[in-house]
């Protein structure tokens, strides 16, 4: 149907019935023609005029474009151009993020949001324990979660990498994980490590202070469930996955099978690769809906703005797509990670509210007096935090803090 128009220009959008999703676009082309081409080649269309489509197909299961204002595009797509199996994520990316990457009528386009129908909603069932889930499981009703990630990335051993875990939890913080790199390696075995951890977390319960330890089962989407009941048996209180290069198929496994009676912490490891670029790619806001579509319990979204990932942008968007009362599923722990340290707590809860995991690395393994005092200096950030009181006041009567200050500053 060569004379049909992919362009419905100031109608208003439907989102019982259609999929919403808005585009940043780049083109040479005028803007209607770059639209229709987004429509047509992620629809009914193709290059050329077929003999094998009607009028009726285009009408009832074509995209179309609603808005045009500057270089923002929004396409709706009807419902029905998505697959009737239960939950299908591979499908819907290769729907609304699918060839549009790779039209000659664009210079760039990028995928900034995307919107559901009740329809397509209703098939995931979202996180089983969420933000309020893993609080309950902590005993810590109110303050932001303060975590650590395992540093060095790889190399420390089993009893080691324990070792860093106990002293994280003696200094207060609540949540712990593997790295995004480590899985199962030689000098760490995956089921030697998830033991020792264990037997960390236990002693440290004994004394008085729960903590939860995520364990990366990031492997092959055949094998991954079995690895997660394995992991679970050997005494896991979480587990992590990396979600771009496991698929999000991998998180909707652990988290509907039902034998996986852990939080699922997921890693956003890759995403760069598409979100960096401000005009093409896929923003990390439809992969964070996505994310808590699938079920993931807790999900990095940056550090909004601060720190080491101050140049990703400082809006607030994939913190509200965590936590937002709009779709039918728990909240979603955001956890702010990457280049954070104490002196940078204050400007993240400033920004996220209290409902949020703020995790330092290095910002706890490299404090001057060891890891149960950088440990003790995270938590000391966060208590000043929640307690409204400036961190370098709250230093007075806190050493681990004040020497994390003179540290790394704080800011």
């Amino acid at each position: 149907m060569e004379n049909y128009s992919y362009l419905h220009l100031g109608e208003p959008e439907d989102p019982d019935r259609y999929v919403i999703c808005k585009y940043r676009v780049t083109t040479d082309l005028p803007m209607e023609k770059a639209a229709e081409a987004i429509a047509a080649e992620q629809s009914t269309g193709t290059w050329t005029g077929i003999s094998t489509l009607d009028s009726g197909i285009f009408e009832s299961l074509g995209a179309r474009i609603t808005s045009i204002e500057g270089d923002m595009v929004t396409a709706e797509f009807p419902a029905e151009d998505f697959s009737i199996e239960v939950g299908s994520v591979p499908q819907i990316l290769s729907v609304i993020s699918g060839n549009l990457f790779g039209l000659g009528a664009l210079k760039a386009v990028r995928l900034e949001d995307v919107t559901f129908p009740k329809s397509i909603l209703e098939q995931f069932k979202g996180p089983k324990f969420g933000s309020e889930g893993i609080r309950r499981l902590l005993d810590r009703p109110e303050k932001p979660l303060v975590g650590t990630i395992v540093k060095p990335k790889i190399g420390l051993s089993p009893e080691r990498t324990a070792e860093y875990v106990y002293e994280a939890g003696a200094g207060g913080l609540t949540n712990s994980k593997d790295d995004e790199t480590l899985v199962d390696q030689a000098f760490c075995p995956i089921q030697d490590r998830t033991v020792a951890v264990a037997e960390a977390l236990d002693r440290l319960e004994a004394e008085g202070h729960k903590m939860m330890h995520a364990i990366n089962v990031s492997t092959r989407g055949d094998r991954i469930v079995e690895l997660a009941e394995k992991v679970q048996g050997w005494g896991a209180r979480e587990i992590m996955v990396d979600v771009i290069t496991c698929g999000f198929g991998a998180v909707q496994a652990l988290t509907e099978d039902p034998s996986i009676k852990v939080p699922i912490h997921v890693h956003r490891t890759m995403h760069g690769a598409f979100t960096k670029d401000p005009f093409h790619g896929v923003a990390m806001l439809p992969l964070t809906k996505l994310v808590r579509m699938v079920g993931g319990d807790a999900l990095h979204i940056g550090t909004l703005g601060v720190g080491k990932m101050s140049g990703a942008a400082a809006d607030n968007s994939n913190l509200e797509a965590c936590l937002g009362d709009d779709v039918p599923y728990k909240p979603v722990m955001p956890v702010c990670s990457g280049g954070v340290h104490p002196g940078l707590v204050a400007e993240i809860v400033k920004r996220s509210g209290m409902d949020v995991q703020i995790q330092a690395g290095g910002g706890v393994a490299g404090h001057p007096g060891g890891v149960r005092a950088g440990a003790m200096g995270m938590s000391q950030a966060v208590d000043a935090a929640f307690l409204g009181i400036p961190a370098d006041e709250y230093a007075k009567d806190h050493q681990e803090l004040a020497v994390a200050l003179r540290e790394w500053g704080s800011k």
